[in-house]
This record gives structure tokens, C-alpha cells and sequence, in this order.
């Protein structure tokens, strides 16, 4: 599968050729570097390691700053493998959103959606909550309610639905579609929403 790895910049709207507003998020696509090509001969698949955005050689591991000395580029802050990738590229090479992606083409985004903290059932699955507060509910108004079940089987079942972290989690977005592609800014404009906040990291595959 081809990507890129890209920043997510924030969100505008474009007029199609139809006249009609599309909301669109903005992608930041610097050139990823090839770090790293595996093959079939030295690990049985081939791949491509594409890294992204600048690190500071002191902040990563000795290992990780040799390895990026080996490519012949500065140490990044992101490397991901694109298995079974159909680019020509050999390592140090650099790949750009147009050596992937057209306007018009269906992708997918993957990031990690923003952090909610410690949420309570109502906001966390919808639940309704008491919804009577006149008839002895003090502050019961947005408990869970009833959790366990009788002497048996004497626990709460795994899998409960209750309070706790929401958010800060690995999301997929599918079938969204590339509408506008400004190659001198490396961006990519894609309609709808995609997963995280402002300046987070993001992964395009199409």
C-alpha cells in the first residue's frame, strides 16, 4: 500500500465545479524521506520506510540517529513501513504527494483522535442518564445506574459499558477523497474530517 505521512493543518471549504461548499481538512505533506527499503531476499516482504518532520539528534536514540545517517538525511520525528509499496524509490530518495496521489482519488486517513480525558457514561456512550431529577434523584442524574448482576456470576462483567479515558486513540477514517492537490505548498486537500487535533501527525494511504 502506497502513503505518505503528512500534518494535519486544520480545515477550510472549497467550491466544486458544481458550486457547492465541500468541507475539506488541509494536509501538510513534506517530502518523506526512504529511510529504509526492506526486500524479499533480506526480510521476506518488501517495503518502504518513509520518514517525517525534523528531530533533534540529541532527543533520539544513538541507533535511530545512525540509521538516519545511513540514509543520507537528518534525524526525523516520524518513520513508518508501507508494506508491499508499488514505488520505485531507493533509499535517501524523497516522495512527494504527487508521486502518490491525483485529484479524485479515494484514500484513507489514519491518526489518533483527540484526548478527552477521564469522561463520565453520558458523554462517553450517550447514555441518557436519570432524566427525572423531582422524584428523589439527588445526584443521580448522569450515573451509570445498575452495573452488576445477582450472586452469580458475582462480578461485573468484562466489557461494561462505564466511566473512564475517552479518546487518545488510533482512529481510520475510510473512503475519503483527495479534491485538491497544491504541489508548491505540499498540500493535500481532503473532504471531511480526519481524526486529531491541530498539528497532529497523520498518515494518508490510498
Amino acid at each position: 500500500m502506497n502513503g505518505i505521512i503528512g500534518r494535519k493543518i486544520g480545515m477550510t471549504s472549497i467550491f466544486n465545479e458544481d458550486g457547492r461548499n465541500i468541507s475539506c481538512t488541509i494536509v501538510e505533506a513534506q517530502p518523506n524521506v526512504v529511510t529504509q527499503v526492506k526486500t524479499e531476499d533480506t526480510d521476506g516482504y518488501y517495503a518502504l520506510q518513509l520518514s517525517f518532520a525534523e528531530a533533534k539528534a540529541r532527543n533520539l536514540a544513538k541507533g535511530l540517529v545512525g540509521h538516519f545517517e545511513k540514509a543520507g538525511t537528518t534525524p526525523k520525528r516520524r518513520s513508518i513501513e508501507f508494506r508491499d509499496c508499488t514505488l520505485d524509490k531507493n533509499l535517501g530518495d524523497s516522495v512527494s504527494i504527487t508521486d502518490i496521489f491525483e485529484e479524485g482519488d479515494t484514500v484513507r486517513a489514519v491518526g489518533r483522535s483527540k484526548g478527552k480525558g477521564f469522561q463520565g457514561v453520558v458523554k462517553r456512550y450517550n447514555f441518557r442518564g436519570v432524566g427525572d431529577a423531582t422524584h428523589g434523584q439527588h445526584n443521580r442524574l448522569r450515573a451509570p445506574g445498575s452495573i452488576g448482576a445477582a450472586s452469580y456470576p458475582a462480578k461485573v462483567v468484562k466489557g461494561m459499558k462505564m466511566a473512564g479515558r475517552m479518546g487518545n486513540d488510533r482512529v481510520t477514517v475510510k473512503n475519503l477523497k483527495v479534491v485538491k492537490i497544491l504541489e508548491e505548498k505540499n498540500l493535500l486537500l481532503i473532504k471531511g474530517a480526519i481524526p486529531g487535533h491541530k498539528g497532529s501527525i497523520v498518515v494518508i494511504e490510498k
